[in-house]
């Protein structure tokens, strides 16, 4: 569905007017602009995909008129994209772009006045002055040694936070012997030693130092140099987990306050009060689950959180959490104010009069923008008949009118104004690629589980589809495993391009997705064999039995692959070929290899059955407790629902394969091990399955570089088209 839409020639005369917005701007040596690519028979690819602008980080100006963001434009030759910045009018028209720079710029940001621009790039904090929509000389605010990763100015833009990382536990040969630099090791003795993607030689910390004074070269630690928390949180760190009062006495931040193992069984994040002028640190909650993204209210009365309930479990429900605040030792009355909301809270934004909050929730299948005043349930305030996702508000305008942004499985963010319920596009990035695509159908279809529920299932029909001919389909088994298919953009799981390459693709939101609430999500926790494979099972019989589709294949990953392996071994004739990248093939072994231990302890059968017991030693008679911890999900726990779990492993059914599965992970994948894939492959090889393994070996969970990218596309629909067409 569309807004508005752009002619060729439009475009072309948009493009043109970018151009030459600023005669004196020249690109730079490295810069990368927006594709001019010609699409053919109206057909998606691959290389157009890559191709898209990537809208991201709007920000309003201080006098609501101009819009603040950043596009990344990749170039697939060069193996790498460039982030410049554009401004565009509230009320819509041409964007202005700022710079053409070869090397990104990110994290932009309006100075109080609106006469000058913030932003990082090469690792440090630059100022720009800002008129008639140029930029003027730069001025370098920072020379931090190892560089930036993050900031946050104060109210007053007179101190700064910034984020860099300090020496971890794990210790590298030069920590020994300074004479061993070029040596390359990681030692440790204790857990949470990697990290996703990385070894945690480093940990981020947060520094706070004045501006005006020169350029900064160091701040005050606000942990402590020799603190081995960690702040924003790993893995991603988060600016979001900080937030300056509006008066800028104090900064409210969530830190995870342990090391070790107890780190690693435990996401007890905690929110903080810190003082710069004191250097005093107060703690607001104790026990309980994540504690994350602190906002203050605009009169600094109040501070608000999100939060999960249970320890040790990533996917609770995530609520909102209010408190009174006077000073950092009388924070009082803290409380639930989205109580009896059904879905997940995210992104909480204060109104300027400080008496709501609003915020974006996944909610039956779609993300809405809602708005609760504390005392009262809250409202959904973009209609549930549009098939968009929308993103938290960067700005309020007087009228009411909320700027955010939107996306859909059709096209990737763009900005959006939203005033009671009704929305005006305001961004049309790449509508000039979009546009001279063949249309295609999307249905919200309701396939019955095996227990009598009602499972909305989004299916992408191929452009000019034709009920009477026949066309191959893709189930996409979700990873997570708690997640929800949604109008979300993929830039690799892409389904607008799966549909154009001549597939129906079929997106079942099965039991543990997040947007129907807490029991329909908690369905899976402790029972991956269970309900939730019924209703890939059930989803993909539904579609089968239709006459326009002549086979179905099982594509997903991370927990999406681990679906695909175990669908492997159970699903007899229903699927025709497999797909699964960064999968869980064999459960013991991920257990033992993985670094969040807190994901497989409860996901795997132990649920609330995790406790410190540092007075226990060694192995203990209920077969759960060692080392002091208490594990219901290990391999070795006599908890029923965690046997049950162990003895169905993936890896265990392999028996049973007999339908070609092409096996992908990424050698730098810490969360899911890339060993998993290639046991996956070995075993299918050793049962005569036909099978293909894809390493990558510099990518983690996800695939980045745009070479490697074009290659998983290439290589996805090179199987897919061998087997199903």
């Amino acid at each position: 569905m569309k807004i508005k839409s752009l002619t060729l020639a439009m475009a072309a005369a948009l493009m043109a007017a970018i151009a030459c917005t600023d005669d004196a701007m020249k690109p730079q040596k490295g810069y990368i602009g927006p594709s001019d690519l010609q699409v053919e028979n109206g057909v998606m690819t691959p290389e157009l995909l890559l191709s898209l602008g990537r809208l991201s980080d709007p920000q309003l100006s201080p006098d609501g008129k101009t819009i603040l963001y950043g596009v990344s434009y990749t170039s697939i030759a060069d193996n790498r994209s460039v982030r410049n910045l554009f401004t565009l009018p509230v009320e819509g028209g041409e964007p202005t772009q700022l710079t053409m720079d070869g090397k990104s710029l990110s994290s932009a940001r309006w100075s109080k006045e609106g006469d000058a621009i913030f932003f990082l790039q090469g690792g440090q904090l630059y100022k720009a002055p800002y008129k008639d929509g140029k930029l003027g000389k730069r001025t370098q605010l920072t020379n931090i040694e190892g560089g930036i990763e993050d900031y946050l100015l104060s109210p007053d833009q007179h101190q700064l936070i910034y984020v860099k990382g300090i020496h971890s536990h794990v210790e590298v040969p030069a920590d020994t012997d300074p004479a061993l630099d070029k040596a390359k090791a990681y030692a440790t003795e204790d857990l949470m030693y990697r990290h996703w993607d990385h070894w945690r030689t480093e940990l981020a910390h947060s520094y706070v130092a004045s501006l005006g004074n020169g350029v900064v070269k160091e701040g005050m630690d606000i942990l402590g140099q020799d603190c081995q928390w960690e702040l924003p949180n790993g893995p991603f760190s988060d600016i979001a987990d900080l937030a300056w009062s509006p008066d800028g006495r104090y900064i409210a931040f969530a830190t995870k306050p342990l090391t070790g193992k107890e780190y690693a069984f435990s996401t007890n994040t905690c929110i903080f009060l810190y003082c710069p002028l004191t250097g005093e640190i107060s703690q607001v909650t104790f026990d309980g689950g994540y504690d994350t993204h602190p906002v203050w209210s605009p009169d600094g009365s109040h501070l608000a959180w999100l939060s999960m309930a249970r320890d040790g479990y990533e996917a609770d429900q995530v609520r909102l959490m209010l408190a009174d605040v006077e000073t950092p030792d009388a924070v009082e009355n803290i409380r639930c104010i989205s109580e009896g909301f059904k879905y997940n809270v995210d992104s909480p934004v204060w109104a300027d009069d400080s008496q709501s909050l609003y915020f974006a929730a996944l909610a039956e299948g779609l993300q809405g923008i809602f708005n609760v005043v504390p005392g009262y349930e809250p409202q959904r305030l973009t209609a549930d008949n549009l098939w968009f996702d929308f993103g938290a508000p960067f700005g309020v305008l007087q009228d009411g009118t909320l700027l955010t942004t939107f996306q859909s499985m059709d096209f990737p963010t763009e900005l959006v104004a939203v005033n009671d319920k009704a929305i005006r596009q305001l961004s049309f990035e790449n509508e000039h690629l979009l546009d001279q695509l063949d249309k295609h159908e999307t249905q919200a279809r309701y396939v019955k589980t095996v227990d009598g529920e009602d499972m909305l299932t989004w299916v992408l029909y191929p452009p000019q589809f034709d009920a009477t001919k026949q066309y191959p389909a893709i189930e996409i088994c979700l990873g997570g495993p708690q997640g929800t298919l949604s109008q979300g953009w993929s830039y690799r799981w892409n389904y607008l391009l799966m549909c154009h390459q001549g597939y129906v693709v079929v997106l079942p939101n099965r039991r543990g997705t997040t947007a129907f609430g807490q029991n329909w999500c908690e369905e899976i926790s402790g029972d991956y064999i269970g309900l939730n494979m019924q209703d890939y099972l059930s989803a993909a019989k539904d579609i089968k039995a239709e006459p326009y589709v002549s086979g179905v294949a099982a594509c997903g990953a991370s927990y999406g692959g681990y679906s695909v392996y175990y669908l492997a071994g159970i699903h007899g004739d229903v699927y025709d070929c497999f797909i699964a990248h960064a999968g869980i093939f064999n459960e013991e072994h991920m257990y033992f290899t993985t670094e969040e231990m807190w994901f497989p302890n409860w996901d795997n059968g132990g649920l609330h059955e995790y406790a410190f017991t540092p007075d226990e030693v060694g192995p203990s008679g209920d077969g759960v407790t060692f080392g002091g911890i208490k594990q219901g999900g290990s391999p070795w726990s006599k908890l029923p629902k965690a046997v049950r779990h162990y003895a169905n492993s993936p890896h265990k059914l392999v028996h049973a394969w007999h339908t070609p599965i092409l096996c992908i992970h990424g050698g730098s994948d810490f969360r899911v091990p890339y060993d998993e894939g290639m046991a996956a492959f070995n075993a299918a090889q050793m049962m005569g399955v036909p099978s293909k393994l894809i390493v990558f070996p510099e990518e983690n969970h996800w695939i980045l570089q745009p070479q490697n990218a074009l290659y998983w596309h290439r290589s996805y629909f090179g199987w897919l088209d061998r087997w199903m067409k």
